[in-house]
């Protein structure tokens, strides 16, 4: 249970971002996929992440600081449509420094729309993160949208999908935002990571 979350700091690049001295843990996906809400539900804040119906709202790295200890970074969505190419390349130009070159990143969370077929977009993401040695994690969103039956099939359409290309299903979590469904074992596994970090840098 997240009991303090507080906004830090917005940064264009990564060398604007703070200093890296806690884990930190990135959330990353297509324009609205419920990026916002996850982390509000995460965190038991509904303001805390800005909501919109906007594609494209969230243009910046976005760093909140969670029970003084961890990093939660809410990154700009892909998958644009509406936002011109210029502007679509320089954040991608930005982001990949910033995944790359965090030194502290210890997850990038990937989210993903459960109600949809597997998206070219959210393919080459999770692609290219492998190729780079970049650890992640797939988060499912919206799943109250569908009933049980459905979220399983769902699932198996993109796990059948991914076995084309991975030896096995990466990590992933089910959640609805509405529902708090998926937080426990979110915030279960940023606990595990958090304490291997630590470990790691003999805190």
């Amino acid at each position: 249970m997240i009991k303090d979350a507080r906004f830090v700091k917005s940064s264009q690049n990564l060398e604007q971002c703070p200093e890296a001295n806690y884990p930190e843990y990135a959330f990353i996906g297509r324009s609205n996929v419920g990026k916002s809400s996850l982390i509000n539900m995460l965190a038991n804040d509904k303001k805390l992440a800005k909501t919109s119906s906007t594609p494209g709202k969230t243009q910046l790295i976005n760093h909140f600081l969670i029970d003084q200890t961890w990093y939660l970074v809410d990154l700009p969505g892909y998958g644009w449509a509406q936002v011109g190419q210029k502007m679509r390349e320089e954040w991608e130009k930005h982001i990949n420094n910033y995944l790359i070159g965090r030194e502290t990143l210890q997850c990038i969370f990937v989210l993903i729309d459960i109600r949809h077929e597997p998206q070219k977009n959210d393919l080459q993401m999770m692609e290219w993160l492998a190729k780079n040695g970049l650890p992640f994690a797939i988060i499912f969103t919206k799943s109250d949208k569908l009933t049980k039956n459905a979220t399983h099939s769902s699932l198996s359409r993109y796990r059948k999908q991914m076995l084309r290309i991975w030896e096995e299903m990466p990590q992933y979590f089910v959640t609805s935002s509405q529902h708090k469904l998926g937080k426990e074992e979110i915030l279960a596994f940023v606990d595990e990571l958090n304490e291997n970090f630590v470990q790691q840098k003999g805190y």
